[in-house]
């Protein structure tokens, strides 16, 4: 077993393109993770708005990545039970830059959605799926964003 520049293990993949374990997460999840701004974006082109009128919301569910550096720290609050703490947070609506009303937890919906395939999880499908070998397509697959 071989130690990175920072202690940590090396992954190989017997094409002699070696990653220490953190630079090798940073490769593989990158595509996969959008950030909060792009969600604001898609957020502001769906219920009209400005991008600063959900920011906060997008900011919300996606500080768990300060807890888990891939997009497994998705586990923590991309579920249905996450949207609803969310709202209980955040209030059950609130009034965009447009003078619209926008219930929060079709902005929740919406981000877990773009993130997990068009798919809304349950916390318990989080738990029984994230450590087996085949991780179902929701997991792995965020809907391609263009804003």
């Amino acid at each position: 077993m071989d130690l990175c520049h920072s202690g940590g293990i090396m992954v190989c993949f017997g094409c002699h393109r070696c990653y220490c374990r953190t630079d090798w997460l940073k490769v593989k999840f990158k595509k996969n993770m959008s950030h909060p701004n792009v969600h604001a974006k898609s957020s502001a082109k769906k219920f009209g708005g400005k991008p600063e009128d959900y920011i906060h919301l997008h900011e919300w569910l996606d500080e768990t990545k300060a807890w888990f550096g891939d997009s497994l720290h998705r586990m923590f609050r991309h579920h249905s039970e996450g949207i609803f703490e969310m709202q209980e947070r955040f209030g059950s609506e609130f009034t965009n830059s447009d003078g619209k009303i926008v219930y929060t937890r079709y902005v929740g919906e919406q981000h877990v959605m773009e993130d997990c395939g068009n798919y809304i999880p349950s916390a318990k499908e989080w738990v029984n799926n994230v450590a087996t070998n085949q991780r179902p397509k929701w997991m792995i697959r965020p809907v391609k964003l263009e804003v």
